[in-house]
């Protein structure tokens, strides 16, 4: 049984980090292109960055570059997001995903839900 897992979400002030953690098990991680994504308030989810099977190909979506890091443990079956600078835009709630197919619930986390605020 696939099972995502995140973790490391909070509030923070506007300018600040958060390193989300996302423990997987039930699939061969190590084969797998995993993403993360975030859906705000009133839009629709979006993929935020993505990792090849072997952490060699990175993405990130234009608002997050320069400021996120995505990165993956196979040893530990684990996908990292390290979150710096943050804005009140980046509020939201931020999923694990297994493969590009971030609109679909069952290839995804329950989620973590990241607050930048004053």
């Amino acid at each position: 049984q696939v099972q995502l897992v995140e973790s490391g979400g909070g509030l923070v002030q506007p300018g600040g980090s958060l390193r989300l953690s996302c423990a997987t098990s039930g699939f061969a991680f190590n084969t797998w292109w995993m993403y993360w994504a975030r859906q705000t308030p009133g839009k629709d989810i979006e993929w935020v960055s993505r990792i090849s099977p072997r952490g060699a190909q990175k993405g990130y979506t234009d608002s997050v570059k320069g400021r996120f890091t995505i990165s993956r443990d196979n040893d530990d079956n684990t996908l990292f997001l390290q979150m710096d600078m943050l804005q009140p835009e980046d509020t939201g709630v931020y999923f694990c995903v297994k493969g590009a197919e971030y609109h679909n619930p069952r290839n995804r986390g329950p989620g973590t839900p990241v607050t930048v605020s004053s």
